[in-house]
């Protein structure tokens, strides 16, 4: 794998989990559900890509 591009994913999933705890007032109402939904989404992909990564470290 790419590690470069797992990086970046990993960064922008939790950049985007930060910036909907920190702006949550200023979502709508209607997409803010999804948006958590899919936030959490990425950023459990990204924990998977960070202990993916460890394990096959010395391989």
């Amino acid at each position: 794998m790419n590690s470069s591009t797992n990086l970046i994913f990993i960064i922008l999933a939790f950049s985007l989990g930060a910036v909907l705890i920190w702006k949550k007032e200023t979502v709508p109402a209607p997409m803010r559900r999804p948006m958590a939904l899919l936030a959490l989404l990425l950023i459990a992909f990204a924990f998977f890509l960070i202990v993916y990564s460890l394990v096959t470290l010395g391989t």
